[in-house]
């Protein structure tokens, strides 16, 4: 009997790459492949890269140079490429580093297992010319359903509606969303797992490349939703994190732009599931309802992970984005109004072509009033493709450096601050870890690897994937320290039996 062919998944990015990922070990494991987690012991390594910005791209390489030096000196005989800088890049990247042994876009997503044996064997598969993928579908959203089922669109699944699951499905392994969905494979065993809502965007911010290689914004049918999530928590999965590029727009393209407020109470109550959390939001699309839905819904987290990538409005507007510090600090009034304790996120670019002193100021101003509880700023780069890259009165390095490093100052103390803010409250911890450095688990203002943790002073008898509520004591950085309540552990073991 011939030796089974093994494969490692390396995933670098964002959580729609982890979904990716899984969905492509799905389909290699169900045509006969060994998943394996050391790219050392697998013949071919894969990695799932990042295109989104300069520094990602370099730990993209990086990563492919790491994978492409085990050849020869182990099992490893081929590195290949997929992801959004291989989708992105195609036959250039294939050119610029001819390490990677194969170079594939989301096109050859269906016929993983083909193009890696072709690979392995020594054959050649070409890499694709690039292409703007927000014209392979109707510029009407209402138009994209039917014309879907001839795009790939990673993590939806495949167009065929009574497509029966195997019957001979390895263990472990299900057909992720029913019956239109693809094959997915989970590669670790989190209690926390994301799901793939929406994939595209409509949205044309002058600094993002990425709709050009993740195409026009396509929902993911309701029904797809819920069966994926009803697989994963029968896995054992305790949290489910929506993602897609524009959450805000879920549903426009179904006919319903309101559908996310309807879903959300569905997939609350799936059995075994205690978290549902919603990420990527969009301030310019929040609505009355959807504000309603994630503020007073059992088990969907107060969470808001808001885009507002500025505040002084003439940058807003080159950034081709709408509001103002007054308009956003409104915002989160609002959703604090209906729960207080709601934990809110959001990234900012610093240097912007054009950016003036008093732009900095004001964002500095909604950054003081805002009360975030995880902030991400990075200094503005050129992306090739983008408006922006063809902007005058672009700063010099140096300044965009000393801005980023300044408002850095500021986001790091504020962060603490509002950690601070929190001592006393009650916390419902997700443990994620526990090992001789402690419990480590997440509140529900707490998303997954972004927003810090929650240190919990007592563990005994605790697992991953118990939830325990506790009093926060502490703070440590952005990072809570609480103590488990009177009874919550007794609770949780219980509840694990």
């Amino acid at each position: 009997m011939p030796e089974r062919r093994t494969v490692a998944l390396v995933t670098l990015g964002c959580a729609r790459n982890e979904v990716d990922s899984e969905e492509l070990a799905g389909r290699l494991e169900a045509d006969g492949w060994d998943l394996v987690e050391d790219a050392a012991d697998a013949d071919v390594a894969v990695v799932n890269t990042c295109g989104f910005v300069e520094a990602a791209k370099k730990d993209s390489v990086d990563a492919l140079l790491e994978a492409n030096d085990l050849k020869g000196h182990g099992r490893t005989q081929a590195v290949v490429a997929v992801g959004c800088m291989a989708e992105r890049y195609g036959k250039d990247l294939a050119e610029a580093l001819p390490e990677a042994d194969g170079v594939l876009g989301f096109d050859d997503y269906a016929d993983i297992s083909d193009r890696l044996q072709t690979i392995l064997s020594g054959g050649i598969h070409a890499a694709h010319t690039p292409r703007d993928r927000r014209k392979l579908l109707p510029i009407s959203p209402a138009q994209r359903q039917e014309s879907a089922a001839s795009v790939a669109l990673p993590g939806h699944g495949p167009a065929v509606e009574e497509t029966p699951a195997p019957a001979d499905l390895p263990e472990g392994l299900a057909p992720a969303s029913g019956p239109r969905a693809p094959l997915r494979r989970r590669l670790d065993g989190s209690p926390v797992a994301s799901v793939k809502l929406a994939s595209g965007c409509d949205r044309r911010c002058s600094f993002c490349a990425i709709p050009s290689f993740r195409g026009s914004f396509i929902s993911r049918r309701p029904s797809d939703v819920l069966n994926e999530t009803r697989w994963l928590a029968e896995q054992g999965v305790k949290e489910i994190m929506l993602v897609s590029e524009n959450n805000t727009s879920y549903g426009k393209d179904l006919g319903d732009i309101r559908l996310l407020e309807s879903l959300l109470p569905e997939l609350a109550e799936v059995d075994g599931l205690e978290r549902v959390r919603v990420s990527y939001l969009q301030p310019a699309e929040m609505r009355p309802g959807l504000i309603d839905v994630l503020t007073s819904t059992p088990k969907v987290v107060p969470y808001f992970d808001l885009s507002f990538q500025h505040s002084a409005p003439g940058v807003l507007r080159a950034m081709r984005r709408f509001g103002d510090t007054d308009r956003f600090l409104e915002l989160l009034d609002t959703i604090r109004g209906k729960a207080p304790e709601a934990g809110v996120r959001s990234n900012f670019i610093v240097g912007f072509p054009g950016e003036s002193e008093a732009d900095l100021a004001e964002l500095e101003r909604f950054l003081n009033g805002a009360r975030l509880d995880a902030i991400g700023v990075f200094g503005y780069s050129d992306e090739e493709g983008t408006e922006a890259a063809t902007y005058e009165n672009k700063l010099d390095e140096d300044v965009v450096a000393e801005r980023l490093a300044r408002v850095s100052r500021l986001a790091e103390e504020l962060v603490s601050q509002r950690a601070e803010e929190r001592v006393g409250e009650t916390v419902h911890v997700l443990v994620e870890s526990v090992d001789d450095e402690g419990v480590y688990g997440r509140g529900a203002h707490q998303a997954p690897e972004t927003d810090g943790q929650v240190l919990l002073t007592s563990g005994e008898g605790l697992s991953v994937g118990r939830m325990v509520e506790a009093k926060v004591v502490g703070t440590e950085g952005v990072d809570l320290v609480a103590e488990p309540l009177d009874g919550s552990l007794a609770c949780s073991e219980e509840a694990g039996r």
